[in-house]
């Protein structure tokens, strides 16, 4: 049996580190981003433009069996959200067509920003996904896009993904920030090397003749208040001060479940913010 093959388009962070794994597995691994000079080595590259309409010129000739849009969006606004992640995907599945090409499923890559609650419940693919905010309502209607394209899809939701490069809450409380405590913030975290470990399983799983459903949560295992991540970081790190000026109150509040995806057979290796955090300050991850 020949070799699967994969597009990644927006072939990025996670889009890299999936691109890695896979090539571990002896998968033929394309990745689609403007400056292909960044891929892993391995790693055909098709220097393009996801919000052009115009094909990029190394596009393959072959068929691939699988397609990841992986894309992030490079302007935080509306028009940046649609253009990244609706007309992007537009774009690449009219490439397809254009082609003649048909891969076998499609898995997009969605965010948890699509689920609106805000009292600390838990959430599941079966919750109502109900954003009010432009970033999830976009969202959803770009995973609407992948559904409707003739393509078995799957939406992966990746929660809040951090890792080497993106240590955004790390340099927060270096600096002091204070979260409120009352009522709990709680706060969905995905370290990067199991976001792209969970898009690998899932190819590896269709592969293998697994059913998957249309929708997966990518989270670890700890969902957990944001105030007790900051205060075990401060203890990791012997930050003793604290900042009034670095303070955030946040909206948004919900524990993501991944069951779904654990009764399929993957788990994290970064069981919860501890194993994960403690990876990155110590150089191993």
């Amino acid at each position: 049996m020949s070799s699967p093959s994969v597009l990644i388009a927006g072939c990025g962070d996670v889009g890299s580190r999936l691109a890695t794994q896979l090539l571990a597995e002896q998968w033929q691994v394309y990745g689609l981003r403007r400056n292909v000079s960044r891929l892993p080595q391995g790693v055909i590259g098709i220097a393009g433009d996801l919000f052009s309409e115009q094909c990029p010129a190394g596009w393959p000739e072959a068929a691939v069996d699988y397609l990841v849009y992986c894309a992030a969006a490079t302007e935080h606004d509306e028009a940046g959200y649609r253009a990244a992640y609706v007309e992007g995907l537009q774009h690449v599945l009219a490439w397809l067509k254009q082609r003649h090409q048909r891969p076998k499923r499609l898995l997009f890559v969605s965010s948890s920003g699509v689920y609106g609650q805000k009292g600390g419940e838990w959430v599941d693919e079966h919750s109502p996904a109900e954003a009010s905010g432009y970033s999830g309502r976009l969202m959803l209607e770009a995973e609407q896009v992948a559904l409707d394209s003739g393509i078995p899809a799957c939406r992966v939701r990746l929660t809040g993904i951090y890792g080497p490069g993106r240590e955004w809450l790390l340099t927060q409380v270096r600096r002091g920030y204070r979260v409120a405590t009352d009522p709990p913030l709680y706060g969905n975290r995905i370290h990067a090397d199991d976001a792209a470990g969970l898009l690998a399983f899932l190819l590896k799983a269709d592969h293998g003749g697994a059913a998957l459903d249309d929708c997966y949560i990518g989270v670890d295992d700890a969902p957990a208040p944001l105030a007790e991540v900051v205060d075990w970081l401060r203890e990791y790190l012997g930050v003793t001060e604290w900042d009034d000026d670095a303070s955030v109150r946040r909206t948004g509040s919900k524990r993501c479940s991944n069951a779904r995806a654990r009764a399929l057979g993957w788990a994290p290796r970064y069981l919860s913010y501890r194993e994960g955090y403690a990876a990155i300050l110590e150089g191993r991850s």
